[in-house]
């Protein structure tokens, strides 16, 4: 080989190694250059795996997708894996007189076959005290004179790849750390699970949502515990279609709203005839959700003798339709609500304490609204949105006053009652805005609706004092006597009250 090829060679590489980041499209192009100018049949260019210490082909010339994928060497193992293991090179003057060259690849048979004298050259790539892959030249024929020059020719190509591989590898693995960064905090973004139904950012809201992404994963029994209006059959709804169960359907009852007589065969179904006016087979609610989820709301309202029979079917998975003598096997998942306090109908006995422990897998206490007032003001801006586009308004804003009314009630209604409140507030601005006077009067405090208190409070407690004297004696038909016993008070306070309000004790007899 030439001076002039080899500088040739060298500006080709160097000019290839300027054009582009990335580490595999550079590789093939310099295999290409050394085999344009020398007597090469073969190279490869091999990276060594940090993660999995195996030496891989990054980059061939001469040899097929096939062979490439098998040649694969273990630190140590053939020509390549002693060069990464020693860090120096190696120079085969003939591959077929060398027991360490393995030929994984099988590239070399045909050449061997033919009684072509094959010699390999395995140079290291350093980078740093670290050897980083190989640069693996095979020559064909090749005189023994030539060898040191191109020992000396690959060495330098050598160090211009090592360069180039260290900066691709450093953007290569930065990069990949950006990705892992990104996945686990869209996994850590996962974990924060936020349900799209329901609104609130307050701490029990967000202890309520992690509770609801750890059970929508599991097949548990949930019990889902609030006051009327907290939002119940939202979050039966999310845990539905957050479980394994979401493509299947999710069958709700309200066990309040079905008379006793038949709820049994809205639960379990009937067969035709079953009773008057069976005309035809109905397929129950455990039968229709199948394979998904059923929410039993209200579930404190079954009576002793449903909740038998709903307890035989948590425990069996199986039943009965009314009339009918075929079990049916069902698999459904069971999520229940109740706004009773069902420990004291366990008391009462009015609720069976094996249903109740059967029920109470996973209970769900949802806050009412009073308990999380920073979520009232999120939750008026929803529903503002929502019945603006249904009613074609276009509500911008709630009066401070307005907020300041919404703020103290106490809501027993919760966000049922605040929804509603929204609504008919919505539907009755003139100006665009939610006022103070536009919300019920139940919200209304005395200073919004100008009904401040025009007595003292020595008149109120005076005015007390004649309402409670006057029931007194008319629930003792004027006897003074017993109606200051009634009241608490001595005869002679009593006397003293007659007279100071003028009562006529003969008017109550």
């Amino acid at each position: 080989m030439k001076p002039a090829a080899e500088l040739q060679v060298l500006y080709d590489i160097s000019r290839i190694l300027d054009e582009t980041d990335d580490l595999k499209s550079i590789l093939t192009p310099i295999l290409l250059a050394i085999s344009s100018h020398t007597p090469m049949v073969r190279g490869a260019i091999t990276l060594l795996n940090r993660n999995t210490k195996e030496i891989l082909i990054e980059s061939a010339y001469g040899l097929t997708d096939i062979q490439q994928q098998k040649g694969r060497y273990r630190i140590g193992e053939g020509i390549t894996g002693i060069v990464v293991e020693s860090g120096h090179h190696l120079v085969i003057p003939d591959i077929s007189k060398d027991s360490r060259y393995m030929n994984k690849t099988g590239a070399e048979t045909d050449l061997i076959k033919e009684r072509h004298r094959i010699s390999f050259f395995s140079i290291p790539i350093h980078s740093g005290h670290e050897i980083i892959g190989t640069l693996n030249i095979s020559f064909m024929d090749c005189n023994d004179d030539d060898f040191d020059r191109y020992l000396k020719f690959l060495s330098v190509i050598s160090s211009m790849v090592a360069r180039a591989v260290r900066i691709r590898q450093e953007l290569r693995e930065e990069k990949e750390q950006l990705l892992d960064e990104n996945r686990r905090l869209k996994a850590e973004l996962k974990e924060c699970f936020t349900p799209e139904r329901i609104i609130g950012r307050s701490h029990s809201m967000k202890e309520l949502f992690d509770l609801i992404a750890k059970v929508s994963k599991s097949d548990a029994t949930v019990l889902i515990r609030g006051e009327s209006g907290t939002g119940k059959e939202l979050v039966a709804q999310e845990i539905h279609d957050n479980s394994y169960r979401s493509e299947r359907p999710f069958v709700k009852v309200n066990c309040a709203a079905l008379p006793a007589n038949i709820i049994e065969s809205e639960l379990f179904g009937h067969e035709k005839g079953a009773f008057s006016g069976a005309y035809a087979l109905h397929k129950g609610r455990f039968e229709l959700a199948d394979q998904g989820t059923l929410f039993l709301d209200e579930i404190g309202e079954l009576s002793s003798g449903m909740q038998v029979k709903l307890l035989r079917v948590l425990q069996e998975h199986e039943f009965e339709r009314v009339g009918g003598t075929r079990t049916i096997k069902v698999d459904v998942r069971i999520i229940a609500a109740t706004n009773r306090n069902l420990e004291e109908e366990l008391r009462k006995g009015t609720f069976r304490e094996d249903l109740y422990y059967r029920l109470n897998v996973f209970p769900l206490h949802i806050p009412p609204l009073r308990e999380r007032k920073s979520d009232i003001l999120l939750l008026c801006d929803h529903f503002i949105e929502k019945y603006n586009r249904k009613n074609n308004r276009n509500v911008k804003r709630i009066s401070s006053t307005a907020i300041d009314l919404l703020m103290m009630y106490h809501w027993p209604g919760n966000v049922r009652e605040l929804e509603n409140c929204i609504e008919r507030s919505v539907i009755i601005s003139q100006d665009d805005v939610i006022h103070g006077h536009l919300l019920p009067p139940s919200l209304q405090s005395a200073e919004s609706s100008d009904t401040q208190s025009k007595t003292t409070l020595r008149q109120s407690l005076e005015a007390l004092e004649y309402e409670l004297i006057a029931e007194a004696l008319k629930q003792t038909r004027g006897n003074q006597s017993k109606a200051a016993q009634q009241l608490g008070i001595t005869e002679r306070i009593m006397g003293l009250r007659i007279e100071k309000y003028c009562f006529d004790s003969s008017r109550y007899r």
